[in-house]
């Protein structure tokens, strides 16, 4: 799990790469847990949570 004050750092581009790996990251694992291979299927809500964080900080960095 990523902290806000972490994703403030980086930049609009590091941000964006960041999404896009999460978004691999969840596709994963909805694969995984589609075919019982997932050992915790709380890291699906994790990770959801991690791509509305970035998301945030995105829409925060272009807004000002």
């Amino acid at each position: 799990m990523m902290k806000a004050k972490e994703l403030k750092n980086l930049s609009v581009e590091e941000l964006a790469k960041k999404l896009d790996e999460l978004k691999k990251d969840l596709f994963m694992l909805r694969m995984q847990h589609a075919t019982n291979q997932l050992d915790n299927p709380m890291q699906i809500a994790a990770t959801k949570k991690d791509i509305a964080r970035v998301k945030t900080i995105i829409r925060e960095k272009t807004n000002v």
